[in-house]
């Protein structure tokens, strides 16, 4: 449960602008469809990505970070991962079982298989959207496992998009969808306040202090 108490408090220090701002951005905020991102080696791409979460309002993603270590460029993703929830894993399979067991379809984003166009993708569960490295895309694991198919039509020479270039074009059409189907796609209220009462102190500069001084008063 969420300590309203310390949340009312912490927003005692923010802006009603701001307060305000974080009630608009989480109405639109889903963890319906989710993206995991496999052992991208250029560590620009992983932080592109993550932005395009952010502003197309997927609230989590998921990091396999196996071949390579950490791919994430905090001054590419420009803050992004402040406001997104980043998980990662040491290998895919920790990854999809994690993400099976919460209920989710794996879906891997491929140029290489025409099992469906993303035109014509219908979303019917909560779906996580793999993408993969730039030059061998997804590995066997993820293709093996996962529920269906997924590309990005093109009509030119070049094979492939770039990841990022491709999640963002991806997750636009996606969450559009989303909110014109009939799912429950925002966050529960508990979900909304646990992310302002994490938003809030993220905002909130000399934070430890703050807390420190709530807690003596408690």
């Amino acid at each position: 449960m969420v300590n309203e108490h310390l949340l009312a408090y912490l927003e005692g220090f923010l802006s009603d602008e701001r307060k305000q701002r974080f009630i608009e951005i989480l109405s639109q905020r889903t963890k319906y469809l989710t993206v995991a991102i496999e052992d991208v080696y250029q560590m620009h791409n992983t932080s592109a990505v993550i932005r395009s979460c952010e502003v197309f309002g997927i609230q989590e993603a998921h990091v396999v970070e196996e071949r390579y270590g950490k791919r994430l460029d905090k001054n590419i993703s420009m803050g992004a991962q402040q406001w997104v929830d980043v998980h990662e894993y040491t290998n895919v399979d920790e990854c999809i079982k994690n993400l099976k067991t919460k209920g989710y379809k794996i879906v891997a984003t491929t140029p290489h298989n025409d099992s469906c166009f993303l035109d014509d993708f219908k979303i019917e569960d909560k779906t996580a959207l793999f993408f993969g490295t730039e030059r061998d895309g997804l590995s066997d694991t993820v293709m093996e496992n996962a529920d269906s198919f997924l590309k990005v039509p093109m009509v030119g020479f070049t094979e492939s998009l770039n990841i990022s270039v491709s999640a963002a074009i991806i997750l636009q059409n996606l969450t559009n969808q989303l909110k014109k189907g009939d799912f429950s796609w925002q966050l529960s209220d508990e979900e909304k306040l646990e992310k302002r009462l994490d938003w809030s102190k993220k905002s909130i500069k000399s934070i430890e202090g703050i807390l420190e001084r709530y807690h003596n008063h408690m």
